[in-house]
């Protein structure tokens, strides 16, 4: 895996994640977390394309346009840095017109097994 790498994924937005449902609003409309959901998603995905197994542990995410369900999305994580097990990435989630979604997402290389272990 190398700084430049590209994830992108397309996803039909449903009615089960809209604010109004999940309560993180009052409106129909596509929620933050189901947008932060998606980002994270397509950067976990980059690298677990690439053999590793890794846990989110930062977003900084803005919100910009609002969408409705049956609308198609587009996510894309690139991986900006790599230090040691700590991965930083740039995700954005577009719809067909513009971005509705950007920011920053971090991610750390774990072993399972011994992550799991430390919580028993």
């Amino acid at each position: 895996m190398k700084t430049g790498d590209i994830y992108t994924m397309t996803h039909m937005v449903s009615e089960n994640e809209t604010a109004e449902v999940l309560g993180s609003g009052g409106l129909p409309v596509y929620s933050t977390p189901s947008m932060i959901r998606l980002m994270e998603l397509a950067a976990y995905r980059l690298a677990e394309s690439h053999g590793h197994q890794t846990v989110g542990t930062k977003v900084n995410i803005s919100h910009l346009k609002a969408c409705v369900p049956g609308t198609e999305v587009i996510a894309e994580a690139v991986l900006q840095e790599m230090e040691g097990r700590r991965l930083s990435y740039k995700v954005t989630v577009k719809d067909a017109q513009e971005i509705i979604g950007e920011g920053f997402h971090e991610r750390f290389i774990i072993d399972p097994e011994r992550f799991m272990a430390k919580l028993k």
